[in-house]
């Protein structure tokens, strides 16, 4: 096993040479990973059980040689061939056997997001130093508020680009020659774990991070709530300037008082409520930054509107709040309160995130697909109570019988989908006896949604919403929460236009 030190390794300009690099996995974060390293120099070698076509058949062209198929042989593949440092997408759980083998081994083990951090020196600003780095993770929320700030800096004269978990590899970034001043990265819980065992004076050290909220996700993948909680809780950790938290979530304020960070690091809070001297929030349907500015103790800037928000389909609570905390990273890098309207202006949500299809005879249907946890879907049956709530999917191994108890017991009826529909039928028997119920068992994806579509538009009246909030993933019956969002809304066309009486308003 080679014992090569790999603490200076923190330049692009270090010498990677014939470094030996493990790449476990080949998705899109595992490719960058291999093609940065071959770039670099290094010697890479690509363990995976499947491979994309289009990225095994870019492997020899960079010159990094793959070993693909089942791994339960693989510790032996990787005992030979002896690698420095073993770097993993972050779809390796802590439990699985290849990082089991690296951790006992004594092998250094990195995500993506480190290599791209020890690198981030290949192209600089003008001044020669690196992008700054704003991080962004939390239980839901993240992808909106990643872009949102994104777009606030470009508003504001900066050049940013939102990466991460969001679908562009921090290291393509870091790679591509134009640079950029701030890179937002949006970062999952298991990137954050990978990401938490850095050590030493060179860790990742952000200008300003955020954890949006908490609650029980991914359980399968870390273990415990503790575990999970632990690993979101390293996006604060050698923050700079700015750590933002959620005041409604006291679980994010506690994260960022237990954060070890860099000296004169501000703690900035943010909730619809009326903000302190060094918070965010809402005072008569404006939102407005009592942070940023000298005068915070007796005055506020105003940023935009509930009215505003309302014309472009963002205001529904967990929304406004995402904008208040992308708000507050921009205005951490100087961003003005006119350049955040603005961009606001220009802003619109991602599909299938409480996005509305169409309304009909008073009923309105709304695609929520993203929400995949009960926290998220929590939030959407809070903007649209009474709904007709269809739900399920696979639950990861989160209990959801507080989200029926709060929200689901509010409901004008519940459609439950998906192969785990046995513990939300359950709930609702036990603490929303008076909901009507209806299963959709039908185990081909082409008939889920009709299906659903049906008995939602038999169940609905008008004034209701039909609103797809599953509280669960979708990988059970769909490709992704896109694919069953879209199979929901080319369900619900389909029923419109069988309707066939000219009453349909499709929503832009």
């Amino acid at each position: 096993m080679s014992t090569r030190n790999v603490a200076s390794l923190t330049s692009w300009y270090a010498e990677w040479k014939g470094l030996r690099v493990a790449v476990l996995g080949l998705s899109m974060t595992g490719f960058s990973a291999a093609d940065t390293l071959a770039e670099l120099g290094a010697e890479v070698l690509v363990v995976t059980e499947k491979a994309d076509p289009e990225y095994a058949r870019l492997l020899p062209v960079i010159g990094v040689e793959a070993h693909v198929g089942p791994l339960d042989t693989v510790p032996s593949v990787l005992a030979d061939f002896a690698p420095d440092v073993v770097i993993a997408s972050p779809g390796f759980p802590p439990s699985h056997p290849l990082i089991v083998w690296a951790l006992d081994a004594g092998i250094p083990l990195w995500g993506d997001v480190e290599l791209a951090w020890r690198v981030r020196d290949k192209v600089v600003r003008p001044d020669g130093r690196p992008a700054d780095w704003v991080l962004i993770t939390g239980t839901n929320g993240k992808t909106t508020t990643t872009r949102l700030t994104a777009e606030m800096l470009v508003a504001g004269g900066l050049r940013a680009v939102p990466v991460g978990n969001i679908g562009t590899p921090v290291l393509d970034a870091v790679r591509d020659p134009s640079g950029f001043d701030v890179l937002v990265v949006e970062l999952s819980s298991h990137q954050l774990w990978y990401l938490n065992r850095q050590t030493g004076d060179d860790a990742l050290s952000p200008h300003a991070a955020v954890c949006l909220n908490l609650a029980d996700d991914h359980l399968e993948w870390h273990g415990s709530v503790d575990a999970y909680r632990d690993a979101k809780a390293g996006v604060y950790a050698r923050t700079r300037v700015a750590c933002v938290y959620n005041k409604a979530d006291a679980v994010t304020r506690e994260m960022v008082e237990e954060a070890e960070v860099i000296e004169g690091a501000r703690a900035i809070g943010f909730d619809l409520g009326v903000p302190g001297p060094s918070d965010l929030g809402v005072v008569d349907g404006i939102l407005v930054d009592r942070a940023f500015l000298e005068e915070r103790a007796t005055s506020a800037l105003e940023l935009t509107t509930v009215a505003d928000l309302a014309e472009q389909g963002l205001a529904a609570p967990h929304v406004v709040s995402n904008i208040l905390a992308a708000s507050a990273l921009a205005r951490s890098l100087g961003v003005t309160p006119a350049d955040i309207h603005d961009a606001l202006e220009r802003f619109r949500l991602d599909p299938h995130r409480i996005q509305v299809i169409a309304a009909h005879r008073g009923v309105t249907w709304i695609d929520d697909s993203k929400a995949t946890n009960p926290h998220a879907a929590g939030s959407s049956l809070a903007a649209y109570p009474g709904a007709v709530w269809v739900v399920g999917g696979l639950l990861k191994g989160v209990d959801v019988t507080d989200l029926v108890r709060t929200r689901g017991a509010a409901a004008r009826a519940a459609i439950v989908i998906g192969v785990e529909r046995g513990d939300i039928v359950a709930a609702f028997e036990r603490h929303a006896p008076t909901v009507p119920l209806f299963e959709v068992d039908h185990t081909e994806t082409e008939d889920v949604m009709a299906r659903v579509v049906e008995l939602a538009a038999d169940v609905a009246r008008e004034g209701d919403t039909v609103l797809l909030a599953p509280a669960a993933a979708s990988f059970d019956q769909f490709a992704s929460y896109s694919d069953r969002g879209e199979r929901f809304a080319d369900a619900v066309r389909a029923w419109i236009a069988d309707q066939d009486d000219g009453t349909a308003r499709p929503h832009d």
